[in-house]
This record gives structure tokens, sequence and C-alpha cells, in this order.
């Protein structure tokens, strides 16, 4: 599944982290990665982003299980219900799994920026093309093969929907572990209410790096409390401890963020609301 295999970015693995995802793999090198910073003063207004509102429709029961994959957590769906179609989009896609990005503190946590401002994470939805591949691995490697969602945390009330996450993440502390999700999390009650949106063609922000992503950002956040942001960073990168003077110490995932990326001459379009 996208994301699965990304490298760890935390302090302890700085010898996986971005600066060397180049060597081991080429498509990091490409000319449309992500994420990048939006720069609002130079992007464009597109009215035809209006003539097929973007649309989308999930369904909470197929949200099925919660896993640490070492990276981070990661819920996995079932989305052969689920249907996300209009506005940059040609075709249908499908989610398959959503999971979060996250920072060392309140504005460092976002992987987009805007106008050079972080958040203090950053929600991905993944979503598959359905209609012009035959599954998600391949996909993950083809043009206009994935469609994400990105949506901003801010620091502010509690989430409700978040707490069926976080009050969860003990559970699946170490990497690799999993578990089921007894409440229903509904991937909708993260879109924020205003539905203004910036889009561009990047790609994958973790190794392989495809660049086979279009990207939709909202471009208003959503808020979680700052002590279900704290949660997040509970979670180990490894079953494996490193050893600190003589006593084995496992690796805790406080950031997973990839630094933004040049846009080479991309347009990030949005429209005229």
């Amino acid at each position: 599944m996208p994301y699965s295999s990304a490298v760890t970015l935390t302090s302890a693995a700085n010898k996986q982290g971005p600066n060397v995802w180049l060597k081991a793999f080429p498509h990091a090198a490409g000319k449309m990665q992500s994420p990048v910073d939006i720069k609002t003063s130079l992007v464009t207004q597109d009215p035809q982003l209006l003539q097929r509102p973007l649309s989308w429709t999930y369904v909470p029961k197929n949200c099925k299980s919660l896993l640490n994959t070492g990276e981070g957590w990661k819920v996995v769906v079932e989305g052969q219900d689920s249907c996300l179609t209009g506005g940059p989009l040609e075709h249908s896609y499908q989610l398959v799994q959503f999971h979060c990005h996250w920072g060392k503190c309140c504005n460092t946590g976002s992987e987009h920026t805007i106008d050079g401002k972080g958040y203090a994470a950053e929600l991905h939805l993944v979503h598959w093309n359905v209609d012009l591949y035959n599954s998600v691995e391949e996909a993950l490697a083809s043009p206009k093969g994935l469609a994400v969602i990105g949506i901003f945390f801010q620091v502010g009330k509690h989430n409700d929907e978040l707490m069926k996450i976080t009050n969860l993440l003990h559970d699946i502390a170490n990497k690799g572990e999993e578990c089921s999700l007894p409440k229903e999390v509904d991937p909708a009650g993260f879109i924020p209410e205003a539905h203004d949106y910036w889009t561009y063609e990047g790609s994958l922000t973790t190794p392989p790096c495809h660049e086979s992503v279009t990207w939709i950002v909202f471009k208003k956040p959503i808020e979680v409390s700052e002590e279900q942001l704290e949660k997040f960073k509970c979670l180990y990168s490894s079953t494996v401890k490193a050893i600190v003077n003589g006593e084995p110490v496992p690796g805790k995932v406080i950031q997973n963020v990839r630094p933004t990326q040049p846009l080479n001459g991309r347009i990030i379009r949005e429209a005229p609301y």
C-alpha cells in the first residue's frame, strides 16, 4: 500500500532520513516532488475547478484497523464503496488508507507549508484511480494513479473523530502492531467545513516517492487538542531497542515530516470562491 514502506523520520534515524533517500529511491530526485510551500500570491485561479465540484463518499464501517507502520499510525480502509471525484480529478478514486504527519512543535508538523508557515500536523487521505488501474500497487507507480487529500491540524479544541484513533494508540505502541477499530471512524469527519482547496501535481512524500499524486490540500485547518497531538509521539519506530548507556531504548516517532521540495515551475491552482 502507499506509504507503507516509508523510511522513519526521527532524530534517531538521520542516516535513513530524506537527505539520503536519493541513493536508494531515484524517484526522489524528480522534478515533481512533494510536499511544497504554497505561496498564495503565486497561486492560479482556475474557474474550471468549479465545473465539476469536488465530491467524496466514505463508509465509516469500512475503516477496518489501526496500524503502527514504524513511521506513524495508519488507518487501513476497505474502500470499495468510497468515491472521490470532481475538482481536478478526471477519474474516480477509492480510499485505501489515511495517516498523519507531525513534528516536534505546533508549527512544524505539516508537510505542506503556506507562505512558509507550517501547522501542527497534516492528515493524508490516500485514494487510488480505479478507472485506469487494477490495483493500488499499479496505481502507486502510474500517472494520475493517486489522489491525496491533505488536511491541516491546528491546536485548539478536542476533536471527537480523532479521539477514536488516539484512544487506541497505546495498543499499537510498537512497529507492526495493529488493532481493530471498536468505534467507526468517519473520514469525512476530518474534512473542514470550508471546502476551499489548492491542487497541484506531485509525489508521495515518502519512499518510493513516485510522482503519481494529484494533491488536494484544503486551505482551512481543523482543530485538535494538544493532548491528542502528544499521543502521536508515544508510538515507537521499531521493535528493536537501541542500547544507550547499557540500557535498551526504543526510538519514538517524534516527527515524520519531509522537508518542502522545489516547485520547479509547477502551477498550484485554486477555485475562485
